[in-house]
């Protein structure tokens, strides 16, 4: 009886420490998640044609078209290859500034990024 006693107690106690750590997970710090955002290609245009974001923030674009686009810098700062229907592109913009942009395949496509400090 002796044993049995131990055991439960011994059980008891190494749930009770369990149940005592287990919210500790949620206090645990996160690291930060980068902000994203979007711009889709659709009927020859960037929508939306200027974005604001905050330096850090990586822009994904994609193609909603049924014919073939780019994403180019006019710094030439970045370039996408030639985007297929559902097929993205991203870039990451560490650095305050306005980034002008256009498809080098339509060059009447223009888009602008502004990236404001965080």
């Amino acid at each position: 009886m002796r044993t049995n006693r131990t055991i439960r107690l011994a059980v008891a106690l190494a749930l009770a420490g369990l149940a005592a750590t287990a919210g500790r997970a949620s206090d645990t710090p996160r690291a930060p998640v980068a902000p994203a955002a979007r711009v889709t290609i659709d009927n020859f245009t960037f929508n939306p044609a200027t974005i604001t974001v905050p330096a850090g923030t990586t822009v994904t674009w994609t193609n909603r078209d049924d014919m073939p686009h780019t994403v180019v810098a006019n710094d030439r700062s970045f370039r996408s290859g030639a985007l297929d229907t559902e097929q993205t592109f991203s870039h990451t913009f560490e650095a305050p500034g306005t980034f002008v942009y256009f498809c080098s395949i339509h060059a009447s496509m223009v888009g602008k990024v502004i990236v404001t400090k965080r």
